[in-house]
């Protein structure tokens, strides 16, 4: 099938096929004609690429993963698994430092809204 037909069915978009395929994540054959001819298999491999974005792995560590899907067996399974590890680890650790921003960020706040309120006191008594 041609790319259109493949993003189509697959639910993406023809730019993400290409940004697949730029990243070693989806190889297509070329017609004589020079156009990307997929098998009906990469459909499947679109929706798996698209779950592990939306698990926020990215481009890379989906490359490393993608050996568990295409040569299954008990070595690129545990390699996968570890690779997942580390990636939950790391976004692990990026919530936490968001959580430590957003804890400091309302402290800013709440300092704002107090001295807002002396300002009100203060025109209140001034007034």
């Amino acid at each position: 099938m041609r790319i259109g037909e493949l993003a189509a069915r697959a639910g993406v978009s023809v730019r993400s096929v290409r940004y697949y395929e730029e990243q070693g994540l989806l190889a297509s054959r070329r017609s004589a004609g020079g156009q990307r001819q997929y098998t009906e298999d990469q459909v499947g491999r679109i929706e798996f690429i698209q779950s592990l974005y939306a698990a926020g792995v990215s481009s890379r560590t989906i490359f490393d993963l993608l050996p568990c899907a295409d040569e299954p067996s008990e070595k690129n399974s545990d390699a996968a698994l570890e690779r997942m590890t580390q990636e939950r680890d790391r976004l692990t650790a990026h919530i936490a430092d968001l959580m430590r921003t957003r804890d400091a960020l309302d402290a800013l706040v709440a300092t704002a809204r107090a001295y807002r309120e002396t300002l009100r006191e203060a025109a209140a008594v001034a007034g």
